[in-house]
């Protein structure tokens, strides 16, 4: 996998660890608010130094992951070292490994110049085309291949090998604007489905009485028309007026090689676990960690074990495991539902109406996103907090419980939000200030298309938002 690029900051940047440093130990003295523990505001306080961390790049991405553990240890956030290292023993972990050495694997073997050439034949080898070929592609590779977070991994090596090998330079516009699509977007043509990941599988459970059939009329136009939204607002934004001609160096054409074979027979096989997990009931991770033994396998695989070993991120991994350990404890010390609630109350007079109600549900719903990094922290504080304070103001819970997850689902601010995201992120094209931006763009994007185009949809659909 590529390097990370990106480095601490300089200038104003520069100035600002002390100054976070200084603010977070006053703030840790201070009595915590009424109705929140102890434990529950220095989580608080750790998530919100976590967030400046992610979000402004003054620290190398795999360093801040190892601060925010010694942070939940050292403030007694978490009462245990067993706690503050519980997101490392999460399945999401191995998923995470499995799925990167699918990832290295397509690189080693060629795959990954062969897709890209594919891409690029149907673009013509044009920057527009080929960003919109692959954006349209979401939807029915979701259905092949149901898991987002391995999508977006091999498409990510993918087009990053297919822009080294067309001379397009780190941080190019269309490498941004493919990059950015595959950290913040690609993921919505999952969840449009059921079966889509462990987003779905999770928001259906909480809410109950979902199937497949149902998920897909009521969620598959929300999704597809904010991923129509995002897709052509970073068309516009990186490559209004860029015309970039991409040409790889002419090759024979070849079959396909044994090993090329071998990964790609691995990958289905994962994907047909993935996309029937309803029927065998297997955690996610499971596939990928049987696609990660049998890659790595002698006689079977196509990787030695150095290449595994040198080459999986393991900055993504420290991050990740330390985003998993926040969430799990701003759950379990009651700070998230606190923020929830909290935030609620302060609300203006006009939530009295149950349209305005809604509008401050999904409001509320952005600063907890953006406090518990992981999406199933977020779903299990907020579906349930929503379903109660909506059917209490004369709303249909079910429409309460579906704006939630539009909204959480939409937006990410910082890459340690998503696996996927992560390792997107270190391919070098992105920095942490403009998924930052996007992100505020796709909230006010979600905000805007929940509260109109959706409702309508969903009175289309035969479900009232009122009761």
């Amino acid at each position: 996998m590529s390097q990370t690029v990106h480095t601490a900051r300089a200038g104003a940047f520069g100035r600002l660890p002390p100054l976070l440093l200084l603010a977070f130990f006053i703030c840790l003295f201070l009595p915590p608010p009424t109705g929140l523990s102890v434990p529950g505001y220095r989580t608080l306080l750790v998530a919100a130094a976590a967030v400046v961390l992610w979000t402004s790049e003054i620290l190398p991405a795999g360093l801040t992951g190892g601060l925010v553990i010694l942070l939940l240890i050292l403030t007694g956030a978490s009462s245990s070292v067993s706690e503050a290292l519980v997101g490392f023993s999460q399945p999401v972990i191995f998923f995470l490994i499995g799925v990167f050495t699918i990832a290295i694997a397509v690189e080693r073997v060629g795959l990954a110049e062969r897709i890209g050439r594919f891409f690029l034949r149907l673009s013509g080898g044009k920057s527009g085309p080929l960003f919109w070929f692959m954006v349209v592609s979401f939807p029915p590779m979701a259905l092949i291949m149901p898991s987002a977070n391995s999508r977006s991994l091999i498409l990510a090596e993918v087009f990053d090998r297919t822009f080294t090998l067309t001379g397009v330079k780190k941080g190019a516009p269309v490498a941004r604007a493919v990059m950015m699509a595959l950290h913040s977007l690609n993921r919505l043509a999952s969840s449009a489905l059921l079966t889509g990941g462990m987003t779905s599988i999770v928001a259906a459970s909480l809410i109950g009485g979902m199937g497949w059939g149902r998920w897909f009329l009521l969620l598959g136009v929300p999704y597809y028309l904010t991923l129509f939204i995002g897709s052509l607002f970073l068309y516009l934004w990186y490559m209004r007026g860029e015309s970039v001609r991409l040409d790889l160096p002419e090759a024979e054409k070849t079959p396909l090689k044994s090993g090329e074979i071998r990964t790609a027979l691995i990958i289905l096989m994962a994907s047909a676990l993935w996309l029937s997990d309803p029927i065998h009931g297997l955690h996610p991770a499971v596939p990928a960690m049987m696609a990660w033994a049998l890659l790595l396998a002698p006689g079977v695989g196509v990787l030695e074990w150095n290449d595994f070993e040198t080459r999986f991120s393991w900055a993504t991994f420290f991050l990740l495991g330390a985003s998993l350990s926040l969430g799990w404890t701003m759950v379990h010390t009651g700070a998230a539902k606190w923020l929830a609630f909290t935030l609620l109350q302060l609300a203006p007079a006009i939530a009295e109406r149950p349209y305005f109600l809604f509008a401050v549900i999904l409001a509320v719903s952005v600063p907890v996103r953006i406090l518990v990094p992981n999406i199933t922290g977020y779903l299990a504080i907020t579906i349930p907090i929503a379903i109660e304070i909506g059917q209490g103001g004369g709303l249909n819970p079910l429409v309460c419980a579906l704006g939630v997850l539009l909204m959480g689902d939409s937006i990410l601010f910082y890459p340690a939000q998503s696996p996927s995201s992560l390792a997107v992120y270190e391919r070098g094209h992105l920095t942490a200030g403009e998924i930052f931006r996007f992100g505020m763009f796709m909230t006010a994007i979600a905000f805007a298309t929940t509260l109109t185009a959706t409702l309508f949809w969903w009175q289309i659909a035969g479900v009232a938002w009122k009761i």
